[in-house]
């Protein structure tokens, strides 16, 4: 009986030792983290890979754990999961957090996005509907993806379906069709190839000519620039005095014809019409002139003293 007894008691004593080591450890762990401030976050999405325990990290550095997930009461599709984490991590304003997935099933959260000089999140600068500040969470990873897949699959098919309806018989033979006549059309351009390059040959000569008429050219406005900026004060001035000159001449002429109009007057009104009846008496005068003339040739001198017989008459 004092055998069993003593067993006993070392089996009780030995369970009390392991009870207050570990609950030990767990002061120390708790010591260890010191002081947590918790958080909620729902989401939208599958939190499949996630448990209590499991972590969390901001910017890659853990700072705590999840704490306790559930679905949200007030909205069956969102899903809460509550986090804890170190005082001293700065959780602002434009945090969010991430579920950050990976092909072994363990999933971790992701808190990343806050900005130097933000407002903590708590009670005051967001929403608290279970009594702690909630994270904004945004997608992104490997969850991310996997949300997106059934979109990703619906295109693929999509997408292949396409390529088959391109990929069909007849399409297949324009394709060759297609394949023959570039095949072709890339020997005919290999053949042509010397002509191509001599063209390209006279084409470069044609371009360096073009350059050298280009710099004569350029020479020649230089010259015209240089003549026009040192003579064309001398021109100018040639070109004034000319104007002058003209301008006087002009100034002159029109005097003299003021000085002209009188006598012109005079010539229009008396001597131009006494001219003129002068040339129309010395007109009839040549006319009578030219008369006695052809009776002279026709009739001879007797015409003028006397008058013309009259013709026998006979009955």
């Amino acid at each position: 009986m004092e055998t069993r007894a003593n067993h006993l008691w070392v089996g009780i004593v030995t369970l009390a030792l392991l009870a207050a080591l570990a609950l030990a450890i767990v002061w120390l762990a708790q010591l260890g983290r010191g002081e947590q401030k918790e958080y909620d976050i729902l989401f939208q999405q599958s939190v499949s890979g996630l448990a209590r325990g499991s972590e969390v990290t901001f910017a890659g550095v853990p700072v705590g754990q999840v704490s306790d997930i559930r679905l949200y009461e007030k909205d069956p599709d969102f899903v809460r999961v509550r986090i804890s984490v170190r005082e001293d991590v700065p959780i602002l304003v434009g945090t969010t957090a991430t579920i950050q997935g990976s092909f072994t099933g363990v999933s971790t959260i992701l808190l990343d996005g806050a900005r130097i000089g933000a407002p903590p999140i708590t009670c005051d600068t967001t929403a608290c509907p279970e009594g702690q500040p909630v994270i904004p969470p945004k997608d992104g990873g490997l969850n991310a993806l996997l949300s997106d897949a059934p979109l990703l699959l619906q295109r693929l098919a999509t997408l292949t379906e396409r390529l088959t309806q391109l990929l069909d018989d007849d399409n297949q033979g324009e394709i060759a069709g297609i394949l023959r006549n570039t095949n072709k059309m890339t020997e005919e351009l290999a053949a042509t190839g010397p002509q191509t390059r001599a063209t390209l040959a006279e084409l470069q000569g044609t371009l360096a000519e073009a350059s050298r008429a280009l710099a004569a050219f350029e020479q020649v406005t230089q010259s015209t620039d240089r003549v026009i900026n040192e003579e064309g004060a001398a021109l100018s001035k040639q070109l004034r005095e000319t104007l002058k000159s003209a301008d006087a001449a002009a100034a002159s002429l029109s005097s003299t014809l003021e000085d002209a109009r009188p006598a012109t007057r005079q010539l229009a009104e008396s001597t131009l019409p006494a001219a003129e009846a002068t040339m129309q008496d010395l007109r009839a005068t040549s006319q009578a002139l030219r008369q006695v003339t052809e009776r002279l040739e026709n009739e001879g001198a007797g015409s003028l003293l006397g008058a013309q017989p009259l013709p026998e008459y006979e009955p």
